[in-house]
């Protein structure tokens, strides 16, 4: 009996043990489970600061395409037809510059390039300032040029590297434009220049020799009869050389009008 009995108090033991364990593991169940109420609460989200971040994001990746890699330019006038078309009244081409190429290279004969004018001299008489004369108007003017949704504070042209740095360059009448002594060929000219340089190889305008100095190129327009190109600033600082510092990219290509999307190859007047 005393072995029945001390069996009997053994199995009391362990059910009261029992109990107490699945209480207490109940107990922490119940804590650790939110309310039900709590877990179907939606989320509440801050949309406002979700958009100023998409738009402080998106504004930093413009600002650095924009001044590191490429840049959207338009064509106001006819200095570069017929591989770029611009006119008063017309839908000017837009065309696109990429900067890459020239953080390891030097511009080459032929690239058709943007670039600030270097000097007073080239400087547009009458053109219009692209700032408000109010000076916040000015001053937002100035923050969306740095994404590219304005053009930037300067006169930017496009032409066509002809010789650059090192080269000698010149124009003299019955013979046309030399480079190092050797005739170029241009078969991007427009066919207006074409016609008159049969007669008038310098197009009514000869020029040099210049030795284009070290870092600088010498340009000009494919529609040379109608081109303010380096031959008419020979008298700055620069003789009419462009340096690379006031490069501001090579152009690529026409993204609109969609009818003349196309590439802009470089085409060597040298070769």
């Amino acid at each position: 009996m005393g072995d029945e009995a001390a069996g009997d108090e053994v199995g009391q033991s362990g059910r009261g043990d029992g109990a107490r364990d699945d209480g207490r593991a109940e107990s922490r169940r119940a804590r650790r489970r939110k309310p039900r109420g709590e877990q179907q609460k939606p989320r509440r989200t801050n949309w406002l600061v979700e958009v100023l971040g998409v738009i402080v994001v998106a504004g930093i990746l413009s600002f650095l395409l924009q001044n590191f890699v490429g840049h959207q330019w338009y064509v106001p006038s006819e200095s570069m037809e017929p591989t770029l078309v611009g006119c008063a009244g017309c839908t000017g081409d837009r065309i696109v510059t990429e900067k890459l190429t020239y953080y390891t290279s030097d511009p080459k004969p032929g690239d058709v390039i943007v670039f600030k004018g270097p000097s007073d001299s080239w400087n547009i008489e009458g053109a219009p300032s692209p700032r408000s004369s109010n000076t916040v108007i000015r001053g937002a003017q100035e923050v969306l040029a740095l994404v590219g949704l304005q053009p930037p504070n300067e006169n930017d042209l496009v032409k066509r590297v002809i010789a650059t740095g090192g080269q000698t360059i010149e124009c003299q009448s019955g013979v046309g434009v030399t480079v190092n002594g050797k005739k170029i060929y241009e078969p991007y000219l427009a066919e207006s220049a074409k016609q008159v340089s049969t007669q008038d190889p310098c197009w009514g305008h000869p020029f040099g020799p210049v030795t284009v100095p070290s870092g600088n190129v010498f340009v000009m327009g494919d529609n040379r009869l109608d081109s303010a190109d380096s031959r008419y600033h020979m008298d700055d600082q620069y003789q009419g050389t462009i340096p690379k510092a006031d490069i501001r990219g090579k152009v690529v290509a026409i993204v609109y009008p969609f009818s003349r999307w196309r590439i802009v190859h470089s085409i060597d007047p040298q070769v």
